[in-house]
């Protein structure tokens, strides 16, 4: 077997994970002729092809799908060995992967990645956000960053504490010109940046009062699938939004956006940083999980979650 073989494995792996040579090469730091050869490389090797690919997507063929499935155990066992070889290192090094809906990568990226890296300057840090609840193990994270209800049954959850909450925004102008709505029926009159979820249906309001809950199918003149683009529209009197309060409280601070429904929206779970049960942990990873416990706001108690659903969720803020 070629040296390099295992370099040709995690591009064939990587491909397949997200579905596209460029962002294949993007994740592995290659270019995407370097990934090609070597997709292409393994593939004459192997004597057999791996990928349809046409000029606008890349999919298993169904040699492919049985290689990929037999294969990816045993590359996350080799990469296993490896970090328990690097677990010995004194001194933190390395890579950390973490995903996180990209309202939770904001919340911690000051509060807990930044002083990471200066308090372990040799080790860099990865993180991908998307809306989608993914597994992180599939994926080749180190750590997930969700909202302490949508972590998965079978992973550690370290609570970090970090107070969430939804809110419901416009601008002065907007309500100078349309009126406050002071129950969430009230929407009804009311022009409401609607979110589309990663499933393609279009998110709910969700209010509660006393115990009784609303869902509120909002209607506006506006759909989108990203929470900075609502802000903006927001801000340019387009309409009222839904939106977590750590993404706009500057705004409503600055008075450019006000607050309505306050007594409607309810606080949401706090954020968990997760992660599956690792016999040998690098010394990067346990000195993130350190970091997490000492720094993360919350008691600083790891546990197991059980008896928890994982419904697919998005980042509503």
């Amino acid at each position: 077997m070629a040296a390099n073989t295992l370099t040709e494995l995690e591009a064939v792996l990587t491909v397949a994970r997200l579905g596209k040579f460029r962002a294949a090469a993007l994740e592995l730091g290659v270019s995407t002729t370097a990934l090609s050869n070597a997709v292409g490389k393994l593939e004459r090797t192997l004597g057999v092809r791996l990928f349809n690919r046409t000029t606008r997507s890349v999919s298993l063929t169904e040699a492919g799908q049985q290689f990929v499935a037999q294969v990816a155990p045993a590359v996350r066992e080799i990469h296993a060995a490896m970090d328990t070889v690097r677990g010995r290192q004194a001194t933190p090094s390395g890579t950390l992967r973490i995903n996180a809906f990209p309202t939770a990568a904001r919340e911690i990226f000051s509060r807990l990645v930044l002083p990471f890296l200066q308090e372990h300057p040799q080790v860099h840090i990865d993180i991908v956000t998307e809306g989608r609840l993914v597994d992180i193990v599939a994926g080749g994270f180190d750590f997930g960053v969700r909202g302490a209800d949508h972590v998965p049954v079978d992973m550690i959850a370290l609570p970090l504490g970090l107070a969430r909450r939804n809110v419901v925004v416009g601008s002065p102008g907007y309500l100078k010109a349309r009126g406050m709505p002071l129950i969430p029926q009230d929407l009804a009159g009311h022009s409401c940046l609607r979110v589309r979820l990663p499933n393609g249906a279009i998110h709910r309001w969700p209010f509660e009062k006393e115990g009784r809950t609303v869902l509120i199918d909002v209607e506006g003149a506006m759909t989108l699938d990203e929470a900075s683009l609502a802000r903006a529209a927001a801000l340019a009197s387009v309409g009222l939004t839904l939106a977590m309060e750590s993404n706009v409280r500057d705004d409503i601070e600055a008075g450019r956006l006000v607050r309505v429904l306050e007594d409607w929206t309810p606080t949401l779970p706090p954020l968990s940083l997760y992660y599956p049960s690792r016999r040998n942990p690098t010394a990067a990873f346990k000195a993130f999980v350190d970091f997490a416990r000492r720094h993360g706001g919350a008691d600083g108690e790891a546990r197991s979650v059980m008896d928890r659903n994982t419904p697919d969720v998005e980042d509503q803020g």
